[in-house]
Protein backbone atom coordinates (compact mmCIF):
# COMPACT_ATOMS: atom_id res chain seq x y z
CA UNK A 1 0.00 0.00 0.00
CA UNK A 2 1.30 3.45 -0.96
CA UNK A 3 1.82 6.18 1.60
CA UNK A 4 -0.88 8.79 1.09
CA UNK A 5 0.11 12.40 0.51
CA UNK A 6 -1.56 15.74 -0.15
CA UNK A 7 -0.48 19.29 -0.96
CA UNK A 8 -2.47 22.46 -1.64
CA UNK A 9 -1.88 26.05 -2.69
CA UNK A 10 -3.95 29.20 -2.45
CA UNK A 11 -1.98 31.22 -4.98
CA UNK A 12 1.49 32.68 -5.30
CA UNK A 13 2.39 36.35 -5.36
CA UNK A 14 1.59 36.67 -1.68
CA UNK A 15 1.74 40.32 -0.75
CA UNK A 16 4.07 41.88 1.84
CA UNK A 17 3.24 40.74 5.35
CA UNK A 18 2.22 44.23 6.42
CA UNK A 19 -0.42 44.48 3.68
CA UNK A 20 -2.93 42.38 5.63
CA UNK A 21 -3.89 42.37 9.28
CA UNK A 22 -2.79 39.52 11.56
CA UNK A 23 -6.44 38.44 11.67
CA UNK A 24 -6.58 38.22 7.87
CA UNK A 25 -3.40 36.16 7.69
CA UNK A 26 -4.72 33.88 10.41
CA UNK A 27 -8.02 33.51 8.56
CA UNK A 28 -6.21 32.43 5.41
CA UNK A 29 -4.08 29.92 7.32
CA UNK A 30 -7.20 28.61 9.07
CA UNK A 31 -8.89 27.92 5.73
CA UNK A 32 -5.75 26.32 4.30
CA UNK A 33 -5.76 23.97 7.28
CA UNK A 34 -9.45 23.23 6.74
CA UNK A 35 -8.73 22.35 3.12
CA UNK A 36 -5.96 19.98 4.19
CA UNK A 37 -8.28 18.32 6.70
CA UNK A 38 -11.02 17.84 4.12
CA UNK A 39 -8.73 16.20 1.59
CA UNK A 40 -6.63 14.18 4.01
CA UNK A 41 -9.63 12.74 5.85
CA UNK A 42 -10.80 11.22 2.59
CA UNK A 43 -7.38 9.81 1.75
CA UNK A 44 -7.06 8.32 5.22
CA UNK A 45 -10.47 6.68 4.81
CA UNK A 46 -9.32 5.02 1.59
CA UNK A 47 -10.91 7.42 -0.89
CA UNK A 48 -9.46 8.15 -4.30
CA UNK A 49 -6.98 10.93 -4.92
CA UNK A 50 -9.47 12.65 -7.21
CA UNK A 51 -11.97 12.81 -4.34
CA UNK A 52 -9.37 14.36 -2.06
CA UNK A 53 -8.27 17.12 -4.42
CA UNK A 54 -11.88 18.05 -5.16
CA UNK A 55 -12.73 18.26 -1.46
CA UNK A 56 -9.69 20.39 -0.66
CA UNK A 57 -10.42 22.83 -3.48
CA UNK A 58 -14.09 23.14 -2.50
CA UNK A 59 -13.04 24.43 0.93
CA UNK A 60 -10.85 27.09 -0.66
CA UNK A 61 -13.55 28.03 -3.18
CA UNK A 62 -15.90 28.64 -0.25
CA UNK A 63 -13.37 30.84 1.54
CA UNK A 64 -13.31 34.63 1.03
CA UNK A 65 -9.53 34.59 1.44
CA UNK A 66 -8.68 33.09 -1.96
CA UNK A 67 -9.30 34.05 -5.57
CA UNK A 68 -11.66 31.21 -6.48
CA UNK A 69 -15.39 30.79 -6.05
CA UNK A 70 -16.56 32.96 -3.15
CA UNK A 71 -13.57 35.32 -3.30
CA UNK A 72 -13.10 35.47 -7.08
CA UNK A 73 -11.64 38.43 -8.94
CA UNK A 74 -13.66 40.81 -11.12
CA UNK A 75 -13.07 41.24 -14.84
CA UNK A 76 -12.88 44.58 -16.68
CA UNK A 77 -16.68 44.82 -16.71
CA UNK A 78 -17.07 44.09 -13.01
CA UNK A 79 -18.17 40.48 -13.53
CA UNK A 80 -16.87 37.24 -12.10
CA UNK A 81 -15.78 34.61 -14.63
CA UNK A 82 -14.68 31.39 -12.96
CA UNK A 83 -12.37 28.65 -14.26
CA UNK A 84 -11.54 25.20 -12.89
CA UNK A 85 -10.26 21.78 -13.90
CA UNK A 86 -9.59 18.36 -12.42
CA UNK A 87 -7.62 15.36 -13.68
CA UNK A 88 -7.49 11.73 -12.61
CA UNK A 89 -3.98 10.36 -13.07
CA UNK A 90 -5.24 6.77 -13.08
CA UNK A 91 -7.23 7.17 -16.30
CA UNK A 92 -6.10 10.55 -17.68
CA UNK A 93 -9.76 11.52 -17.61
CA UNK A 94 -10.31 15.22 -17.02
CA UNK A 95 -12.98 17.89 -16.79
CA UNK A 96 -12.70 21.65 -17.14
CA UNK A 97 -14.99 24.67 -17.19
CA UNK A 98 -14.22 28.30 -17.89
CA UNK A 99 -15.90 31.71 -17.85
CA UNK A 100 -18.67 30.50 -15.55
CA UNK A 101 -20.66 33.33 -14.02
CA UNK A 102 -22.83 31.33 -11.66
CA UNK A 103 -21.33 28.06 -10.38
CA UNK A 104 -20.70 28.24 -6.65
CA UNK A 105 -18.03 25.53 -6.78
CA UNK A 106 -16.53 25.35 -10.26
CA UNK A 107 -14.39 22.37 -9.29
CA UNK A 108 -17.56 20.34 -8.70
CA UNK A 109 -18.72 21.20 -12.21
CA UNK A 110 -15.35 20.15 -13.62
CA UNK A 111 -15.62 16.83 -11.76
CA UNK A 112 -19.19 16.30 -12.97
CA UNK A 113 -18.10 16.98 -16.55
CA UNK A 114 -15.25 14.49 -16.23
CA UNK A 115 -17.65 11.83 -15.02
CA UNK A 116 -20.26 12.73 -17.64
CA UNK A 117 -17.75 11.78 -20.31
CA UNK A 118 -19.24 13.64 -23.27
CA UNK A 119 -16.75 16.52 -23.20
CA UNK A 120 -13.59 17.57 -21.42
CA UNK A 121 -14.12 21.33 -21.53
CA UNK A 122 -17.22 23.53 -21.39
CA UNK A 123 -17.22 27.31 -21.29
CA UNK A 124 -19.44 30.29 -20.49
CA UNK A 125 -23.22 29.91 -20.30
CA UNK A 126 -22.99 26.29 -21.44
CA UNK A 127 -20.91 25.48 -18.37
CA UNK A 128 -23.45 27.18 -16.13
CA UNK A 129 -26.33 25.32 -17.75
CA UNK A 130 -24.48 22.02 -17.41
CA UNK A 131 -23.87 22.60 -13.71
CA UNK A 132 -27.49 23.51 -13.07
CA UNK A 133 -28.67 20.43 -14.98
CA UNK A 134 -26.42 18.29 -12.79
CA UNK A 135 -28.03 19.75 -9.67
CA UNK A 136 -25.02 21.79 -8.60
CA UNK A 137 -25.41 25.01 -6.64
CA UNK A 138 -25.62 28.09 -8.85
CA UNK A 139 -25.58 31.58 -7.39
CA UNK A 140 -26.12 35.19 -8.49
CA UNK A 141 -23.03 37.27 -9.16
CA UNK A 142 -23.52 39.05 -5.84
CA UNK A 143 -22.57 35.84 -4.00
CA UNK A 144 -19.01 36.04 -5.32
CA UNK A 145 -18.50 39.78 -4.85
CA UNK A 146 -16.57 41.08 -1.87
CA UNK A 147 -15.62 44.68 -1.17
CA UNK A 148 -11.98 43.66 -1.40
CA UNK A 149 -12.47 42.64 -5.04
CA UNK A 150 -14.36 45.85 -5.84
CA UNK A 151 -11.52 47.92 -4.41
CA UNK A 152 -8.91 45.84 -6.21
CA UNK A 153 -10.68 46.30 -9.54
CA UNK A 154 -10.79 50.06 -9.07
CA UNK A 155 -7.12 50.06 -8.15
CA UNK A 156 -6.14 47.98 -11.18
CA UNK A 157 -8.09 50.30 -13.50
CA UNK A 158 -6.26 53.26 -11.99
CA UNK A 159 -2.93 51.51 -12.48
CA UNK A 160 -3.82 50.73 -16.09
CA UNK A 161 -4.68 54.37 -16.73
CA UNK A 162 -1.46 55.56 -15.10
CA UNK A 163 0.76 52.90 -16.64
CA UNK A 164 1.83 51.60 -13.24
CA UNK A 165 1.92 48.13 -11.68
CA UNK A 166 -0.65 46.91 -9.18
CA UNK A 167 0.26 45.27 -5.89
CA UNK A 168 0.07 41.51 -5.57
CA UNK A 169 -3.16 41.60 -3.57
CA UNK A 170 -4.75 43.71 -6.33
CA UNK A 171 -3.84 41.25 -9.06
CA UNK A 172 -4.64 37.59 -9.06
CA UNK A 173 -4.62 34.23 -7.31
CA UNK A 174 -5.54 30.60 -7.74
CA UNK A 175 -6.22 27.56 -5.57
CA UNK A 176 -5.21 23.99 -6.22
CA UNK A 177 -4.50 20.57 -4.80
CA UNK A 178 -2.54 17.43 -5.68
CA UNK A 179 -2.83 14.03 -4.00
CA UNK A 180 -1.55 10.47 -3.94
CA UNK A 181 -3.96 7.86 -2.61
CA UNK A 182 -3.35 4.52 -0.91
CA UNK A 183 -3.65 2.66 -4.21
CA UNK A 184 -0.92 4.76 -5.79
CA UNK A 185 -3.20 6.92 -7.93
CA UNK A 186 -2.50 10.61 -8.49
CA UNK A 187 -4.86 13.53 -9.11
CA UNK A 188 -4.76 17.30 -9.48
CA UNK A 189 -7.34 20.09 -9.32
CA UNK A 190 -7.16 23.86 -9.83
CA UNK A 191 -9.70 26.71 -9.57
CA UNK A 192 -9.49 30.47 -10.07
CA UNK A 193 -11.25 33.74 -10.72
CA UNK A 194 -8.38 34.87 -12.96
CA UNK A 195 -7.05 38.33 -12.25
CA UNK A 196 -8.69 41.64 -11.44
CA UNK A 197 -9.49 43.76 -14.51
CA UNK A 198 -8.90 40.85 -16.88
CA UNK A 199 -10.46 41.14 -20.36
CA UNK A 200 -13.95 39.74 -20.66
CA UNK A 201 -13.77 36.12 -21.77
CA UNK A 202 -10.10 35.72 -20.87
CA UNK A 203 -9.17 32.18 -19.88
CA UNK A 204 -5.90 31.39 -18.15
CA UNK A 205 -4.07 28.16 -17.48
CA UNK A 206 -6.13 26.87 -14.53
CA UNK A 207 -8.73 25.05 -16.64
CA UNK A 208 -6.26 24.03 -19.34
CA UNK A 209 -5.30 20.38 -18.94
CA UNK A 210 -1.54 20.05 -19.24
CA UNK A 211 -0.90 23.70 -18.39
CA UNK A 212 -2.28 24.60 -14.96
CA UNK A 213 -3.47 21.09 -14.09
CA UNK A 214 -1.97 17.71 -14.89
CA UNK A 215 -1.79 14.23 -13.33
CA UNK A 216 -0.40 10.95 -14.59
CA UNK A 217 -0.05 7.84 -12.47
CA UNK A 218 3.51 6.70 -11.93
CA UNK A 219 4.83 10.17 -12.75
CA UNK A 220 3.41 13.20 -10.92
CA UNK A 221 0.48 15.55 -10.36
CA UNK A 222 0.79 19.33 -10.72
CA UNK A 223 -1.36 22.37 -9.94
CA UNK A 224 0.01 25.77 -10.89
CA UNK A 225 -0.50 29.40 -9.97
CA UNK A 226 0.82 32.53 -11.61
CA UNK A 227 0.45 34.41 -14.88
CA UNK A 228 -1.56 31.87 -16.83
CA UNK A 229 -0.59 32.99 -20.32
CA UNK A 230 2.96 31.77 -19.71
CA UNK A 231 1.84 28.54 -18.07
CA UNK A 232 -0.16 27.85 -21.23
CA UNK A 233 2.76 28.67 -23.55
CA UNK A 234 5.09 26.38 -21.64
CA UNK A 235 2.41 23.72 -20.97
CA UNK A 236 3.83 23.70 -17.46
CA UNK A 237 2.08 20.69 -15.93
CA UNK A 238 2.85 18.39 -18.85
CA UNK A 239 6.36 19.78 -19.19
CA UNK A 240 7.15 18.86 -15.59
CA UNK A 241 5.66 15.38 -16.02
CA UNK A 242 7.71 14.89 -19.19
CA UNK A 243 10.93 15.80 -17.44
CA UNK A 244 10.16 13.30 -14.70
CA UNK A 245 9.04 10.53 -17.08
CA UNK A 246 11.48 10.94 -19.95
CA UNK A 247 14.51 12.74 -18.56
CA UNK A 248 14.24 10.86 -15.24
CA UNK A 249 14.59 14.08 -13.27
CA UNK A 250 13.48 14.10 -9.66
CA UNK A 251 10.43 16.23 -8.96
CA UNK A 252 12.37 19.03 -7.26
CA UNK A 253 14.72 19.42 -10.22
CA UNK A 254 11.91 19.29 -12.77
CA UNK A 255 9.77 21.90 -11.04
CA UNK A 256 12.68 24.17 -10.20
CA UNK A 257 13.80 24.09 -13.83
CA UNK A 258 10.44 25.33 -15.02
CA UNK A 259 9.61 27.86 -12.29
CA UNK A 260 13.02 29.35 -11.63
CA UNK A 261 14.73 28.97 -15.01
CA UNK A 262 12.34 28.59 -17.95
CA UNK A 263 9.90 31.24 -16.72
CA UNK A 264 12.53 33.50 -15.13
CA UNK A 265 13.24 35.64 -18.22
CA UNK A 266 9.65 36.85 -18.23
CA UNK A 267 9.79 38.24 -14.67
CA UNK A 268 6.36 36.86 -13.82
CA UNK A 269 5.02 35.42 -10.59
CA UNK A 270 4.94 31.64 -10.76
CA UNK A 271 4.43 28.81 -8.31
CA UNK A 272 2.94 25.35 -8.03
CA UNK A 273 2.44 22.31 -5.88
CA UNK A 274 3.38 18.89 -7.20
CA UNK A 275 3.58 15.33 -5.93
CA UNK A 276 5.26 12.28 -7.42
CA UNK A 277 4.49 8.58 -7.38
CA UNK A 278 6.46 8.09 -4.16
CA UNK A 279 4.57 10.83 -2.33
CA UNK A 280 7.34 13.42 -2.51
CA UNK A 281 5.82 16.90 -2.33
CA UNK A 282 7.34 20.13 -3.64
CA UNK A 283 5.99 23.68 -3.62
CA UNK A 284 8.38 26.02 -5.48
CA UNK A 285 7.55 29.68 -6.09
CA UNK A 286 9.46 32.77 -7.22
CA UNK A 287 7.42 35.46 -5.45
CA UNK A 288 7.39 36.93 -1.94
CA UNK A 289 5.39 33.93 -0.83
CA UNK A 290 2.68 31.45 -1.66
CA UNK A 291 -0.35 30.28 0.28
CA UNK A 292 0.43 26.57 0.67
CA UNK A 293 0.01 23.50 2.83
CA UNK A 294 0.95 19.82 2.91
CA UNK A 295 0.74 16.66 4.96
CA UNK A 296 3.84 14.56 5.61
CA UNK A 297 3.88 10.75 5.27
CA UNK A 298 3.77 10.66 9.07
CA UNK A 299 0.49 12.56 9.07
CA UNK A 300 1.82 15.93 10.26
CA UNK A 301 0.22 18.94 8.58
CA UNK A 302 1.71 22.33 7.82
CA UNK A 303 0.55 25.59 6.26
CA UNK A 304 2.53 28.65 5.21
CA UNK A 305 2.22 31.98 3.47
CA UNK A 306 5.77 33.32 3.55
CA UNK A 307 8.90 31.73 4.99
CA UNK A 308 7.48 30.80 8.38
CA UNK A 309 5.82 27.38 8.48
CA UNK A 310 2.93 26.69 10.87
CA UNK A 311 2.08 23.17 12.05
CA UNK A 312 -1.66 22.52 12.31
CA UNK A 313 -3.77 19.67 13.64
CA UNK A 314 -5.66 17.35 11.35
Amino acid sequence: MTRIALAIHGGCGVMPEDSMTPEEWEGARHDLAAALRAGYALLKAGARAVDAVEAAVVVMEDSPHFNAGHGAALNENGLHELDASIMDGATLEAGAISASQAIRNPIKAARALMEDGHAVFLTGPAADRFAEAKGLDVRPQSYFTKQKQVAALAAMKAHAAAGTEGTENEKHGTVGAVALDADGHLAAATSTGGYNNKPEGRVGDSPVIGAGTYARDGVCAVSGTGKGEFFIRYVVGHEIASRVAYLKQDLASATDGVVNRDLAPYHIGAGLVAIDAAGVVVAPYNTLGMFRGWVTPEGRAFVATHGKIHEVTL
